[in-house]
């Protein structure tokens, strides 16, 4: 099922034009960079909230709308005047998309279920054990790129009971979105991060069809938040 953070232009949200094309903009449930707020069913997160701003700043229309990962980063391949975030910027995505950004960094880690007595401190030590991801992760592309054997589920949420379960060795995700989902299924210090393995950095990946000149607008416009403090008092938020 669908489920909706927005869909809107923009001009709704910060009263700009709505004259040329509309932005679309595909995401997935990535707390605390884009997740659901439950009381009002607005975007909210680090990442969205930087994006809208941008996008205010850029006089652009735009809609967001979330949807599983795998068709939220198909559409941004595919359709012209489509971006999909937040997206880790990897060597084999690079000539795929153009990339706006950094919106922000997240570091990944590897979790194991506190009952595990195993504790490894580097990923060559998890090499013989099973790792949890979901399809299109870019956590489990690196490790299935690098040898390692991944267990893909349709989501990442599906990852947390096949760790309590033993069905997965261990986790590979990000550490804040880890921590994030632990939290709110009730399992905090029931599931341990253990080591961070990887720093992935997050961007808007676009649809090859946007111009240069957009996408340097974008950019510059992401620099000058850097400058004036708003990305820094937009991360402060969700501290």
């Amino acid at each position: 099922m669908l489920s909706r953070l927005v869909l809107v232009a923009a001009s709704a949200l910060a009263g700009v034009s709505t004259s040329g094309a509309t932005l679309t903009l595909t995401t997935e449930e990535y707390p605390p960079f884009n997740m659901t707020d439950m009381q009002t069913g607005r975007p909210t997160g680090i990442a969205v909230d930087k994006v809208v701003e941008m996008l205010r700043r850029a006089n652009e229309p735009f809609t967001i709308t979330s949807y599983p990962w795998s068709r939220a980063y198909e559409m941004a391949l595919k359709l012209d005047e489509t971006c999909v975030f937040s997206t880790s910027r990897t060597p084999e995505r690079e000539a795929m998309f153009t990339w706006i950004g950094p919106l922000a960094r997240s570091d990944w880690a590897i979790f194991a279920s506190a009952s595990d007595a195993r504790r490894p401190k580097t990923l060559e030590e998890v090499r013989p054990f099973t790792i949890g991801s979901y399809l299109g992760a870019a956590t489990g592309e690196y490790l299935s790129l690098h040898g390692y054997r991944v267990d893909l589920s349709n989501n990442e949420a599906q990852n947390i009971p096949k760790l309590v379960n033993h069905r997965i060795d261990y986790w590979a995700t990000g550490e804040l979105l880890g921590k994030y989902m632990i939290g709110k299924a009730g399992l905090t210090g029931q599931i341990v991060p253990l080591f961070k393995f990887e720093l992935s950095e997050l961007y808007i990946a676009c649809n090859r069809g946007m111009t240069a000149e957009r996408a340097e607008r974008f950019n510059r416009i992401l620099k000058e938040m850097d400058r004036d403090g708003t990305n820094a008092m937009i991360e402060r938020k969700y501290q």
